[in-house]
C-alpha cells in the first residue's frame, strides 16, 4: 500500500465508490471536493477526511488526487489557468483524471500540468458504479510511463484489470473506440429485441438464440433483459453514451473517417436527450425500438 494521501474531485456514484474502496484497502483519504457540495459533505463524513471548498485545497491537502468529471468543459475549469484551480502550488503532485473526456481535453490537462511541476495520468474506466466499490474496475492508462510505475499500488487496488496505453491522450483514444463500438451495439441489440417483440416472439427465447449465435454480445448479457422489462435503472447513462459516440465522432474527423453507425447510433442516444430520457441507463434505447413506447 503506498504511503500517498489521496484526494477526489468529483465524488458523484463512481468517484464516491471508488473514494470508499481506497478508504477500505487502508489509505488516507484527505479531501474531497464536488459543485454538488451537499453530496460531498456527506462522504466527507462518511470518510472521516476533509470537505474541501476550493480546488486549490484538495491539491494542497493530498499527493495524489483523483478527478472524476463530466466532460471536457469540467476538465478545463478544474485545470485553469487563473482563479481558483487543482493547478495552484501543485509542483510534484499527481493526477490521475479518470472520466471520459476528449484525447484532446486530456493532452491539455497533461501540459498544463507539466508546466507547474505536476504529472497527470489518463485513467479510462470501462466499468460500472459496483466494480469500482468492489476494486473491479478495467482501468486503460496513458501519460508517463514512470509516474503510472509510481501510483501503481493504488491504481492495483482499485482494478482487476489495467492497460498502459502509451503517451497522453492514447488511453482516451481506446476509451472512446470502447464506447463506440459498445453504444453500437447497444442500439443493434435493441432494434433486434424491438422487431422480435413486434414479430410476437417470445423474448426469452430469443435472448437465449441470440447468446448461442453470431448475434452475441456482451451487451445482450447486461442489457438484453432490462430492454424487454423496460428496468432502465442508471448504471451508464443515455446521456453519457450520447456524449462518448461524439467523442469517437470527433476522433473519426480529425481522422478524415466516416463512421455511419456510430453516426446513428449518436443520433437516437441524442434523441433520448431531447425527449427527457438522458438520465435512463443506455438500456433505454430500446424504447425507441420497441412498438408502443416512446417514438
Amino acid at each position: 500500500m503506498s504511503s500517498k494521501t489521496i484526494a477526489f474531485v468529483g465524488v458523484g456514484r463512481m468517484g464516491a465508490n471508488m473514494a470508499r474502496r481506497l478508504k477500505d484497502r487502508g489509505y488516507t483519504i484527505s479531501a474531497v471536493f464536488d459543485t454538488h457540495t451537499e453530496g460531498a459533505s456527506t462522504l466527507a463524513t462518511e470518510l472521516g477526511c476533509q470537505h474541501a471548498t476550493t480546488l486549490a485545497d484538495v491539491t494542497a491537502r493530498a499527493d495524489v488526487i483523483f478527478t472524476v468529471v463530466t466532460n471536457d468543459a469540467s476538465q478545463r475549469a478544474i485545470f485553469a489557468s487563473s482563479g481558483d484551480s487543482l493547478l495552484t502550488n501543485a509542483g510534484g503532485k499527481i493526477f490521475i483524471n479518470c472520466a471520459t473526456l476528449s484525447p484532446q481535453a486530456h493532452r491539455e490537462t497533461y501540459d498544463a500540468a507539466k508546466a507547474v511541476g505536476a504529472h497527470s495520468l489518463e485513467a479510462s474506466m470501462a466499468s460500472s458504479i459496483s466494480q469500482a466499490r468492489e476494486g473491479k474496475l478495467y482501468l486503460m492508462l496513458a501519460g508517463d510511463e514512470a509516474i503510472y510505475n509510481e501510483v501503481q499500488p493504488i491504481i492495483e487496488d482499485l482494478s482487476i484489470n489495467r492497460r498502459f496505453i502509451g503517451g497522453a491522450g492514447r488511453a482516451a483514444e481506446v476509451k472512446a473506440l470502447v464506447n463506440m463500438v459498445m453504444n453500437i451495439n447497444t442500439a443493434g441489440l435493441a432494434e433486434g429485441l424491438g422487431l422480435a417483440a413486434a414479430l410476437g416472439h417470445d423474448l426469452d427465447l430469443i435472448r437465449e438464440v441470440f447468446s448461442q449465435t453470431g448475434a452475441n454480445s456482451r451487451v445482450l448479457e447486461t442489457d438484453g433483459e432490462d430492454m424487454a422489462t423496460r428496468s432502465h435503472d442508471c448504471w451508464f447513462s443515455a446521456e453519457h453514451a450520447a456524449k462518448d459516440s461524439g467523442i469517437a465522432a470527433q476522433v473519426a474527423l480529425e481522422q478524415g473517417l466516416n463512421l455511419p453507425l456510430n453516426a446513428a447510433t449518436q443520433a437516437q442516444y441524442q434523441k433520448m436527450v431531447t425527449l427527457g430520457l438522458g438520465g435512463l441507463d443506455k438500456s433505454g434505447i430500446a424504447e425507441l425500438t420497441f412498438k408502443g413506447r416512446h417514438a
